[in-house]
This record gives structure tokens, sequence and C-alpha cells, in this order.
């Protein structure tokens, strides 16, 4: 039996009981991540539902009338004459299909000449003002230009989208790679890297981050010329459908149509952005 020396304070014992076991920290950062989506995600509610409550009280005040602000109800009882007429689904589907592939290919070209111009100086003092230039110019602006040239079909409608996104991502991709660190660029040369292997080896991996927030952007900005796209002879879409019902007085549905491109694009750039957390774990790996 051991036998402890007077004076001699108990470390193993408190005064009125066994000793208090420390606290499990891993458990306590995992309560807290937990905690800090789920404070995240009813932060970004407050919004959408002090906006919903204001526009029923507006309409039940009569604030405007039910031809200017018809009330939430009737947007409602709108998704539901869509759905029975078999139009809501085909009209996402197709918007979502003109996203999609204009998408692709406008950050398929964003990607490849933003590399070109943030790697190489000679070819951004060849195209980088011209592009620049272009980047201006309005979306509406492009559309009798493509109908000249492509007819009223779908590919003046996909290109159009295309041009949307292909500016976030090329100007992402151009400014990220020509401000990597160039001493991480001389130490790869060093160990030999050259052409292709230095970019995805030691380039991609440093810009990364910018370049997924540059598709992030060029796909909000593909939905945002999809309107305009659907201009083009369109009788199937979410931006015909809400033309059409500025044109046929129906606001519920013209809401309806706000409302579905808003949710649509969101769930486009969540999508995008858990890819862009999946990536980002091998992409830094590269870059360690």
């Amino acid at each position: 039996m051991t036998t402890r020396p007077t004076g001699t304070p108990n470390l193993d014992r408190t005064q009125d009981g066994p000793a208090t076991p420390p606290p499990d920290r891993g458990s306590a950062r995992a309560g807290g991540r937990r905690f800090s989506r789920v404070g995240r995600v009813a932060a970004g509610l407050v919004v959408p539902l002090a906006a919903l409550a204001a526009w029923q009280a507006a309409a039940s005040a009569g604030v405007f009338t039910p031809a200017q602000l018809p009330a939430p109800s009737a947007v409602l009882a709108a998704v539901g004459e869509l759905i029975q007429r078999g139009e809501l689904w085909q009209h996402i589907a197709i918007s979502g299909q003109r996203v999609l592939l204009g998408f692709a290919a406008g950050a398929a070209a964003g990607l490849l000449l933003g590399a070109a111009v943030g790697l190489y100086a000679p070819v951004r003092a060849l195209l980088a003002p011209s592009v620049a230039a272009l980047r201006a110019v309005p979306s509406l602006a492009w559309v009798p230009l493509l109908v000249l040239w492509l007819g009223i079909a779908e590919a003046p409608k996909i290109v159009l989208v295309a041009i949307g996104a292909f500016f976030p991502v090329y100007t992402t991709v151009a400014s990220a790679l020509s401000h990597v660190d160039p001493h991480l660029v001389e130490a790869g040369r060093a160990y030999g890297l050259r052409g292709v292997g230095l970019l995805t080896r030691i380039q991609l991996p440093y810009a990364a981050p910018s370049v997924l927030a540059g598709l992030r952007l060029g796909l909000a900005q593909g939905w945002l010329f999809l309107v305009a796209a659907e201009l083009i002879a369109s009788s199937m879409g979410l931006g015909f459908l809400l033309i059409d019902s500025q044109n046929t007085g129906r606001t519920d549905i013209l809401l309806l149509s706000i409302l579905l491109l808003a949710l649509l694009g969101k769930a486009a750039d969540a999508l995008l952005g858990l890819l862009a957390r999946t990536l980002s774990g091998p992409l830094a790996h590269d870059k360690d």
C-alpha cells in the first residue's frame, strides 16, 4: 500500500469525490461543427422566410392588386396547374439541358483560353485586351448576331449560355495562373517538371480555389444568360414561361418562373460547390 507524503495535494481525487475526467475535445469540436452547420442553414432561411411573410402581408393588406402581386397561395396554385397540364417538368428539363450544355462548352473554352493567357505572356498581350472588350457586350446584344449565324433552333440558345459562362471562368483562371508563386514554378522546374506536368502538379493545384470559384461564377452567369437565350423563338423553358406569362397577364406564373430560376440556380451552385469541396482534398494534396 502506497502512502502519500503529508502536505502533498491529492491529484487523483477532488475534495468531494473522484477526479473529473478531461473533456473530450474531439466531441466538442464535432458538436461545434454540427452547430455551425445548423446555424448557417438557419441563418440562410431568415431572409427568404421574412420575404415570404412580407409578401403574404402585402397581398393580404391590398397594397397591390392581385394582378400586380398575387398571394403565395396563388403561386402554389399555378404550380399545380402547370403540373396538371404536364408542362412544369418540361420547362425545367429543357432549361436545365440548355444551361448544362452551354456551361460545359463555355467553361471548357474559358479554362483553355484562360490557361493560355495566364501562363504565356505573349498570348496575354495578344488576346487579353480583345477578350476584355468582348466581356463588356450585354447578353441581349449577342441575340441578333447568333440568330443571323445559327438560325432559331437550339444552337444559338446554347451558344449564348456558353458565352455567359465563358467570361467568369476565363477571367479567374487567367488571373489565378498568372499569379502563381514563381518560386514554386522554379522549384518544379528544378525537379524536371515541364509543360503539362508543371501545370498539373504545381500551377493548377496552387490556383485551384480560384478556378473552382470561377466555375461557380460561370454557372451562375449561365443561368442569367438563359432568359436572354430563351427569347430566341422558344416555345419551352423557364425563360419562355417568364415572357409568355408577362404577355398573357399571368403574374402568378411570372413569379413562379422567377422563383424556379432562383431555386434551380442555387441548387446547381450547391452541387458544384459540393464537387469543389470533394476535389479540393486531392488538389490540396498535390499542392503539398
